[in-house]
């Protein structure tokens, strides 16, 4: 079992990574603006069932591996902390897009938004690069189960993004306009996103082997 402090870090590592919009965001924020919070909400309960997927494909056996092979953890925390350095130039080069762009979509129905959420967050690197990265630096094998610490650190992460995407949800239509008005703002943005996946990338390049 973890303890509530190890938990409690890897939630904030969870938030801060919630809060650097990605493919995720900007497909739930483009679905509200095109067609209302409903569909915001419904393509956020696909990228959380993917969230599943991801979660159990790190839980059952990937983990151990990079736990148990020093070669496949440092190639892996690597390959993460480059992926996090390329996302985060992405958001500060000149001309970068801002978070709160949204694609223009068609409208769709319900099925359609869920799996279309659902696939997203499925085939998004971020996430992918998430788990693989962070979850060896929090798994401890020798406290028992990896599949239940794996469980406790899933859940604390889809809180947190729950928890971001619903806000931003709810008061997409309110943040991209205020947002939209000021080029300050959206240049924060970018620059605050870009600075939070740097720090992100610095702290897996560094991460040792447990």
């Amino acid at each position: 079992m973890l303890s509530l402090t190890e938990i409690a870090w890897f939630a904030l590592a969870s938030l801060l990574l919630a809060l650097t919009p990605g493919p995720n965001m900007i497909y739930c924020v483009s679905r509200t603006l095109i067609q209302g919070r409903r569909a915001g909400l419904v393509s956020l309960g696909g990228v959380m069932m993917a969230f599943l997927a991801h979660l159990f494909a790190a839980a059952l056996g990937l983990t151990a591996l990079l736990l148990a092979v020093p070669v496949a953890f440092d190639a892996i925390r690597l390959a993460g902390a480059a992926y996090l350095l390329w996302l985060a130039w992405q958001a500060v080069k000149p001309g970068g897009n801002a978070p709160f762009e949204a694609r223009v979509l068609p409208a769709d129905p319900p099925g359609k938004l869920f799996r279309m959420g659902f696939l997203t967050n499925l085939l998004n690197p971020k996430v992918a690069m998430f788990y693989l990265s962070f979850f060896p630096q929090f798994i401890h094998p020798e406290r028992g189960s990896v599949l239940l610490q794996s469980v406790q650190l899933g859940v604390a992460q889809m809180a947190s993004s729950a928890a971001v995407n619903t806000v931003v949800i709810l008061g997409a239509a309110n943040i991209t306009a205020v947002l939209s008005q000021s080029a300050g703002w959206l240049r924060a943005q970018r620059y605050v996103m870009g600075s939070v996946l740097a720090a992100l990338a610095v702290r897996v390049a560094l991460t040792e082997r447990r």
